[in-house]
């Protein structure tokens, strides 16, 4: 990818205030048609209601989630490239899996999804587990552009607060994932068209709503990791730029 299409100094700075960037548009053609076609393929022949907290908990079509196809969204969309980049010099750890997520239309009983950052004191992990990541990758593969269509909902911001927490209100194990003030949020939501990719840092504070359209909503999602996340997970809870290398000074206040 050439670097004019990298992160802009301006895009660098919003993920500093905000935790978010979107790109509209970047994935698209037979990258995104294949792995559309392979999650609808696996929602009419292998979905099984009876399994619906699961997939929403974990993910949608967990047999695939090493699937060429899907893997090509991050791998052969410039994905890699953007990833690689919000981090260098400093590596990212290879991603071989993808994770499906899907809001059913209205009437589902999906259950609703409140304010979290992922991999912590999430209710399918014992107390003690810590399965986090730098950042994710989302890639919109289906579904209507309106807010109220199981759209992803996020706190501009939120993750300097979620960093706080983690410092000063928070212990390994405890069941709260969120502070009240952040729990008590909306969000913006990500209304977004077929193709659109958001790019959310870890420490984000996110949630899902209903979907109340009559089509699925069918997002892919990439959890991108430092390559020695292992080593520094725990304190980048509390250090929202730890694994960021050239993004430390540009947080720093007074840094334009």
């Amino acid at each position: 990818m050439p670097r004019s299409e990298m992160w802009s100094g301006a895009e660098r700075r919003r993920f500093v205030d905000d935790g978010v960037l979107i790109r509209r548009g970047l994935v698209h053609g037979t990258v995104l048609s294949r792995a559309r076609d392979l999650v609808g393929r696996w929602q009419a022949e292998a979905y099984d209601p009876s399994r619906l907290i699961a997939y929403t908990n974990r993910s949608f079509a967990p047999e695939l989630d090493e699937h060429p196809a899907l893997l090509a969204l991050y791998h052969r969309s410039g994905l890699v490239e953007l990833a690689g980049d919000l981090l260098r010099p400093a590596r990212t750890a290879p991603v071989t899996r993808a994770q499906i997520q899907i809001r059913l239309p209205y009437g589902a009983e999906q259950p609703v999804k409140r304010m979290h950052v992922d991999g912590v004191s999430c209710p399918h992990l014992e107390p003690s587990d810590l399965r986090t990541f730098t950042f994710i990758v989302g890639v919109v593969l289906d579904g209507s552009a309106t807010a109220d269509a199981g759209a992803l909902h996020y706190v501009p911001g939120g993750h300097h607060r979620m960093a706080r927490y983690f410092a000063t209100d928070w212990v390994l194990g405890q069941p709260a994932q969120t502070p009240d003030d952040i729990d008590d949020q909306n969000g913006i939501a990500f209304t977004a068209e077929p193709g659109d990719v958001v790019v959310m840092h870890h420490l984000l504070p996110h949630r899902v709503g209903i979907n109340i359209s009559g089509t699925p909503r069918v997002m892919a999602y990439f959890r991108v990791q430092h390559a020695q996340h292992p080593d520094l997970a725990l304190a980048a809870l509390s250090d929202p730029w730890r694994e960021y290398p050239t993004f430390a000074d540009l947080a720093r206040p007074g840094i334009a």
